[in-house]
Formats: C-alpha cells, structure tokens, sequence
C-alpha cells in the first residue's frame, strides 16, 4: 500500500516527505548515547534541532559539535548535511543509478521539479554531472586542506578534518569541528592562512552556483555568450557581490577587525566575510566586534543567499538581480526589464517580488518576535533571524 501511495505524490511532496523523514531519523539516531561523547542521551530537542539544521545545510547549532558529538555522531551529522546538500531526489536517484535501476517517468519528473528544470529530457544526465562534480569538488578541497591540517594533526585526523570540512564547505552547511581547540571558534585561527581561506571559499562559491549553471559551463566550455541567461546572471551578480562586497567589507572594518591585522590576513577575511554569509556558515572573525554597518552587510548577503538548484540557502541571487535590474529600468522609464539582451517576462519580475517579500517579512517579523520574546537588542535578533531564514548558520552569541 506505501509505495502506491508515494507514487500518488507529487514531486514537492515526495522531497518534504524526505526530508521529514530524513530529519527525524537524524534525531533518533543524534538521542542515541553512542552519538554523544560523554556516552549519555541527548536531549530531543537538542537533538531535532541539530539534525533539522544539518538537513536543511544551516548550520546554527545549540552545542558545540566536536565537545558534544562523537565520532559517530559526527558521522550522522556528514551523512545529514551531504543528502540535505545535494537534495533528497538527487541522492535517491544515485542510489537508483548504483543498482542500475530504470529511471521512469514519474521519477524523471521528480528531478525536473527538484531542479526546477523546464523539461525531463537530460535530467538523468544533469543528476550524473551532479555527483561525479561533487566528488570531485569535494575530493579536491579535501586534498587542499589536508596540505594545511596534516602537519599540525598528523595524517588520520587531518584526513578526516579536511574530508568534514570540505563537504560542510560544498555543501554550504557551516558545520565544523573546530572546536577541538576552542569550542564555538570556526576558523577564527586561520583567519590569514591563505590554502584554508580561499580554498573553503572556493568549495562554498562552486556549492552555491548552482548544478544547472554547472552543467552549462561544461556544455559551452568558457564561451560566456553560449551560456543561458540564468548562467550569465549567476556568475556576473555572483562577481558583483564577492568583489563589490569584500571592497565595501574592507572599508567599513579597515579601522575596526582591520585595524592590526596584515595585509594577506585582510585579504583573506576580506573575501571570507563576504563569501560565507552566502549560506555557508563559517566565520574567521570575531563578528560580534563588527561595526553595525559590516553586520548589515552581512545581513543583506545572508539574504540574498546563493543560486538556483544549489546547495546553497537564500531568496537567490537571481531573484536580487532580477529586482535590481527592474527597479533600473524603471527609474530609466524603461517598460521591460532585462539583461543580456534578453527581456524578462513579467512573471518572472512578480516571481522575484513574491519570493523577496516572503522572506523579507520571515526575516523582519522573526526578528522582532525573537527581541520582544528575549528581550534582546533588535539588530542582534535580526541578524539572527536572517541566519536562520537564509539557513547560514551565522550568530552573533546570543
């Protein structure tokens, strides 16, 4: 009777159904003693949320992960944030793959909406390109890390930190395992360690363009005018945000976080600061010293979030750009928006709109609510509230 039933389900539903499921197995699985390192069980809540934040890569946690979680619960949490990361569909449909089942129809369809593709023809192909570049991503930021984490480690366990971290990075999902120095401290000791830096940026960056995106730079090589609309405006506004924001990061910090720090340690958190608020999670600064105008800035990226069919969070640089480039042609008194050379459907612009007031108004409101609730200054709760609709993982220690 089951699978006739999930059968009836449409895509959206099948995908919420899987992450249900998958959330609350994760936390049967985190309760266990054997998942804590005291050997005790942890409490529901406690756990739920930590499985919920895996599963949806946000990273915001209520205990620190190394102090708290074992080896095997770490392991939960990898597997957590790597199904949650590349999406429940993906994941099922390479299982499908391994065992050389037939991919119908039906589960054809699944992927269209789980990727929110316009047709069925090449998904399967699309769902291929997908693993083997996670692997591969993934494998090399590993790689790149352990250059970094082997000499100070030794080889088992900086092994295991650059695998963690690079899937965590990939994924956009901001947990670490750091605390084994200081508990709650990311990367705050490699803020001006250029392989650790840059090479977590890049995995972040590579997560949050995209699979489509992906997969159309492999079909037009470095031809940028072969590319599709979504793809030039994923990578120009992606630059925009990176390089416009890492300058603007510099000047409001530079006599602040800033103000002792060397020349390649301000570059590296330059960039890092703008990057990870992407949805990913880490930190290599202390941000609660942050002026209010940086934190803003941080907001404002947590919202914006990464692209389409990634494994990042956010309302999605497309959806930002869209609007941008609207609000410009309407102060030109323009009557269609565009980009490119391409003009932009209206339902597109209302799309955009719909999508940014939704999370404008989760962000506002959550925000207030948790200061009236708490009783806590609305700027800390907002930037929150932000983390938490953007699914970053960001927090000021509230």
């Amino acid at each position: 009777m089951l699978p006739k039933k999930l059968k009836r389900l449409s895509g959206m539903q099948l995908i919420a159904l899987g992450f249900l499921l998958l959330i609350l197995g994760g936390t049967c699985l985190l309760m266990l003693p054997c998942s804590s390192r005291t050997g005790e069980f942890t409490p529901f809540i406690t756990a739920l949320f930590t499985a919920t934040s895996a599963t949806c890569v946000t990273g915001l946690i209520l205990v620190d992960t190394y102090t708290h979680w074992s080896f095997f619960g770490q392991l939960v949490l990898l597997l957590l944030i790597q199904i949650g990361g590349l999406g429940f569909i993906t994941i099922g449909t390479a299982v499908s793959l391994v065992l050389r089942r037939k991919i119908g129809l039906k589960e054809r369809g699944w992927i269209k909406e789980s990727f929110n593709v316009l047709d069925i023809g090449g998904v399967v192909r699309l769902i291929k390109r997908v693993l083997k570049g996670t692997v591969l991503f993934e494998g090399i930021g590993a790689l790149l890390l352990f250059t970094r984490f082997y000499p100070e480690m030794g080889f088992f366990n900086g092994l295991y930190y650059s695998i963690f971290h690079s899937i965590s990075a990939f994924c956009n999902a901001g947990f670490d395992i750091m605390g084994k120095y200081k508990p709650y401290s990311s990367f705050t000791a490699y803020y001006d360690d250029p392989i650790v830096s840059f090479t977590l940026s890049a995995l972040i960056l590579i997560g949050g363009i995209g699979f489509i995106v992906w997969s159309d730079i492999i079909d037009h090589k470095w031809h940028f005018k072969k590319y599709a609309l979504q793809t030039k405006m994923v990578l120009s506004f992606s630059a925009v945000l990176v390089f416009g924001g890492a300058l603007l990061f510099y000047l409001l910090e530079r006599n602040n976080l800033y103000a002792d720090m060397s020349t390649t340690g301000i570059i590296c958190s330059s960039f890092f600061s703008v990057i990870t608020p992407r949805t990913a999670g880490f930190n290599t600064a202390d941000l609660s010293s942050m002026t209010e105008a940086g934190q803003a800035i941080m907001i404002l990226l947590m919202l914006i979030g990464g692209s389409p069919s990634s494994t990042a969070g956010g309302m999605k640089t497309t959806t930002a750009a869209a609007l941008l480039l609207n609000a410009f042609a309407t102060f030109r008194s323009r009557e269609d928006a565009g980009a490119f050379g391409r003009r932009f459907d209206g339902q597109v612009i209302k799309n955009a709109a719909t999508i940014a007031m939704l999370y404008f108004v989760l962000f506002f409101f959550g925000g207030i609510t948790i200061s009236v609730y708490e009783g806590l200054s609305l700027q800390l709760c907002l930037y929150e509230a932000a983390s938490a609709v953007g699914t970053v993982g960001l927090t000021l220690g509230i």
